[in-house]
């Protein structure tokens, strides 16, 4: 029971941040045309996602994930440190 809860809760966590990785692939690059309307620090925000922002958000979807999976392995007791 406890394995197929945490399995439950790590395919979530995945398709979760897969849908935002796709969002900001994807859909951000397909409107940049409108989003190059606004600027961000002095660029256009569809030239600032496509060089760094789009980066940077990746990062934090590594980050979010790995941290989120610590968590997940201490609560079910499979960690190994």
């Amino acid at each position: 029971m406890a394995h197929d809860l945490y399995w439950r809760k790590t395919r979530r966590l995945t398709f979760g941040l897969l849908v935002i990785w796709v969002f900001i692939t994807f859909v951000l690059t397909w409107y940049a045309k409108e989003l190059n309307a606004f600027s961000l620090f002095g660029f256009p925000l569809g030239f600032y996602m496509a060089a760094q922002g789009s980066l940077v958000i990746y990062l934090a979807i590594i980050w979010y994930y790995n941290r989120r999976m610590r968590q997940l392995e201490a609560e079910f007791g499979i960690d190994d440190e």
